[in-house]
C-alpha cells in the first residue's frame, strides 16, 4: 500500500488511523477542512517526526467540488491513491420533538452523504486492490442512541451503502467494508454537551464486558487490518469494535 487519505484525520479515530497506516509504511494524506477545530498540521509532524510521510489536503465532505479536488490533490503529492478511510462525522443532541430541518440535513450531509460524495471520488482512481473502510457506528447499526437519531439514521445508512458499493466495486478489484465503534474515548464521545462526556464515558466502562472504554487506536487497529493484503477476501462487511458492548444481554 502506498497512498491513503483519511477524513477527519485530525482527530480522534482519523487520527488515530493516519498514524497507523504511516507507521504501516502508507503516504497519508491528513483530511481536514476549513473551520476544523483540530489541527492537522500536528498529525503530519507527528507522522514525519517518527519518519514517516503525510500533508494536511483540504477534504470538505460537504463539497463535491471539494472531495474530487482532495483526491486529485493527493494522487499529484503521491503518484496514486490506493486506500481511502472516510472517517469524517459530526453530531448534535437533538431529541427528535425538537429537531429541525436543518440540523436533520446537517448531519446527514455530513455523515451518510459525505461518505458518498469521498467514495465517489476516489473510486476512479483506486487500483485493483485498493481498499475503503467506512466509518460507521454502533449507535444507529446495532443500537438506537437516543437524542441523536439523524445520526444513528446516518450510521445504519452506511451499512447498506457498504454492500451496495461492493457489488459495484468489487469487479473492478476494490474492496469496501465498514467499522462499527462502540464507546471510544475520542473528542466526539468527550463531548459534554452532545455525547456522553467524561462522566458518561466512565459510567459506560463497567457495562463494557473487556471491563474499559475503547481508544482510537483500537479502532485504527482494525481499519488498517481492512485496508491491508491480509483483508483481501473481505468486502461488503461491517466489523464491531466495542469491548463487546453488544453482546451484553439487557438485565
Amino acid at each position: 500500500m502506498t497512498a491513503v487519505l483519511v477524513t477527519g484525520g485530525a482527530s480522534g479515530i482519523g487520527r488515530a488511523t493516519a498514524v497507523r497506516a504511516a507507521g504501516g509504511g502508507a503516504d497519508v494524506a491528513v483530511g481536514t477542512f476549513t473551520g476544523d477545530p483540530y489541527d492537522a498540521a500536528a498529525v503530519v509532524a507527528e507522522i514525519e517526526a517518527a519518519g514517516g510521510s503525510a500533508f494536511a489536503v483540504d477534504a470538505d465532505v460537504r463539497s463535491t467540488p471539494g472531495m474530487a479536488t482532495a483526491v486529485a490533490a493527493t494522487v499529484e503529492r503521491f503518484g496514486g491513491l490506493d486506500a481511502v478511510v472516510a472517517n469524517a462525522g459530526i453530531l448534535k443532541l437533538a431529541p427528535l420533538t425538537v429537531l429541525t430541518d436543518e440540523d436533520w440535513h446537517r448531519i446527514v450531509d455530513v455523515d451518510l452523504t459525505g461518505v458518498m460524495r469521498t467514495v465517489r471520488a476516489a473510486a476512479p482512481v483506486l487500483p485493483a486492490g485498493g481498499a475503503v473502510v467506512v466509518t460507521s457506528s454502533i449507535a444507529g447499526a446495532a443500537i438506537g442512541w437516543r437524542g441523536h437519531t439523524p445520526y444513528a439514521a446516518s450510521k445504519a445508512g452506511l451499512l447498506g451503502f457498504v454492500r451496495s458499493a461492493a457489488l459495484e466495486l468489487g469487479p473492478l478489484g476494490i474492496r469496501i467494508n465498514a467499522v462499527l465503534p462502540g464507546v471510544i474515548a475520542s473528542p466526539q464521545s468527550l463531548d459534554p454537551v452532545n455525547s456522553g462526556g467524561p462522566e458518561g464515558l466512565a459510567r459506560s466502562a463497567p457495562t463494557i464486558p473487556l471491563g474499559r472504554v475503547g481508544q482510537p487506536a483500537d479502532v485504527a487497529d482494525v481499519i488498517w487490518f481492512l485496508l491491508s493484503p491480509a483483508a483481501r477476501y473481505v468486502t461488503g462487511q461491517h466489523l464491531t469494535i466495542d469491548g463487546g458492548l453488544t453482546a451484553v444481554w439487557p438485565t
